[in-house]
């Protein structure tokens, strides 16, 4: 039988067998950590804490009133040993909070299950949520208590796990499906009963059928409300449009929000971090990460502590066996070229990638021979020729003219390009100055 998708996309090498087989191991620290205040996609946190304040694990380090936003937690318990500008994976500097790690992960006894958590007003999930620090896992960092909180007139009829995890190289969320569904479908049922008349639905690619298999046999007790389903191979399938197209079969207006079309998106992590603040009072303390690429000598599935240094990991893999062309926080369709390892992992971090010169594409720029390809393979229906265009001229208003707004930013467009045109950096670079015109518009 022929399994959902979508229109458009393409088919990148998959190169999940590095880590497909290794276990999540655990990392524990040996340096300092670094927290940046902006680890959302939202306003970013101000530090609530100074030089010199002994801190808990669990504690608040940073926060905003702002609505969109979410809490930053102290991951170690310590000494705030310093605030100030440090390096991150943007490649700027950011407001930084560094904690003196003392060794003793001592956790803020606040944190504690909610009492009676499979009877309460579901309603107090939100709160614990968003006090755990809680964000979209799969990269984006949207504060999950916001996206839980749709306008009263949108009817939600289905709460989808993203599990398709389709970037290639990374398999962190292959790997917590397989070694711990319970709370992953614990979380889900949670989410159901804050939408009562919705359907779960846990969504993965086709290419991992043991986790298939497992959260199938997981998610069988509740198969009134929850079904797994299987979903073709096809690059970016895990991007929210395309997951919520290929599991409703319903079209999804590009500038729609999936609560429109009766959808909440939640990511795998996010959704095994759910049952962990909810029914185990764990606050969002640590990341799981692929540390992986061809330079990596022992690549791996890792579970460290939030602010934890890149180098040491990349060390805890055995170093570099080739001298790496270039680094990537995430993986090699969405993710960014990072300047230094020398920076911490964040939230929105789902995996560390070293490419070496015969496995990255470093091909120069040539112009563009209007082929069309980019245009079959974007999954959006945008014309990526004619953005890419504009963007170059800083014509922003022809730009948005072209609704290059709704890209997606998931390099289909520059994958599939025999020019080899850096089109999706120059869309991201388009809609950040468009976003920053904005902001400096709603200033004045």
């Amino acid at each position: 039988m022929k399994l959902p998708t979508f229109w458009g996309g393409t088919h990148p090498p998959q190169k999940k067998e590095f880590t497909a087989d290794k276990k999540i191991e655990q990392y524990l620290p040996l340096g300092d950590l670094v927290f940046p205040m902006a680890q959302n996609l939202g306003a970013p946190c101000k530090p609530v804490v100074k030089k010199g304040d002994a801190v808990l694990a669990g504690q608040k380090l940073g926060d905003t009133e702002a609505f969109v936003s979410a809490p930053v937690l102290s991951s170690v318990s310590g000494t705030v040993k310093e605030i100030g500008l440090k390096l991150t994976s943007s490649g700027i500097l950011e407001e930084s909070v560094v904690v003196e790690n003392d060794g003793r992960y001592e956790l803020d006894p606040s944190w504690q299950p909610l009492p009676d958590y499979e009877q309460i007003d579901p309603k107090e999930y939100v709160k614990r949520i968003r006090d755990a620090g809680i964000v979209g896992f799969g990269g984006a960092t949207f504060p999950t208590a916001v996206k839980l909180s749709p306008p009263p007139d949108k009817a939600i009829k289905w709460v989808l796990v993203n599990a398709v995890e389709c970037e290639p190289y990374l398999t962190c969320d292959d790997r917590l499906m397989r070694e711990d569904p319970e709370k992953i479908v614990g979380g889900l049922r949670l989410m159901l009963r804050l939408f009562p008349d919705a359907k779960g639905v846990i969504a993965i690619e086709n290419n991992k059928p043991e986790a298939i298999e497992i959260m199938q046999k997981t998610a069988a007790p509740y198969a009134d409300r929850i079904s797994v389903q299987p979903l073709a191979v096809k690059y970016p399938q895990g991007a929210e449009k395309m997951v919520i197209e290929a599991v409703t079969k319903q079209e999804y207006p590009v500038t729609a929000l999936p609560a429109d079309v009766g959808c909440i998106v939640l990511n795998t992590r996010t959704t095994h971090q759910i049952w962990q603040a909810i029914a185990e009072g764990k606050p969002v303390l640590t990341r799981i990460i692929t540390v992986t690429g061809e330079a990596v000598a022992e690549p791996k599935n890792l579970e460290m502590p939030l602010g934890t240094s890149v180098r040491e990991l990349v060390d805890f893999c055995g170093g570099f066996k080739e001298q790496p062309v270039k680094i990537l926080s995430g993986g090699p369709m969405m993710g960014v070229t990072i300047k230094s390892i020398d920076i911490p992992v964040v939230k929105s971090t789902s995996g560390i990638l070293a490419l070496t010169a015969k496995t990255a594409c470093m091909a120069a720029e040539t112009p563009c021979i209007r082929c069309g390809r980019c245009v079959e393979a974007c999954p959006v229906g945008l014309q990526p020729q004619l953005m890419n265009a504009f963007a170059l001229l800083r014509d922003y208003a022809a730009f948005e003219e072209n609704f290059g707004m709704n890209c997606i930013e998931c390099g289909s467009c520059s994958y599939v390009c025999p020019a080899h045109r850096f089109l999706t950096p120059s869309f991201r670079d388009g809609k950040q100055t468009i976003m920053a015109m904005r902001r400096k518009a709603a200033t004045k």
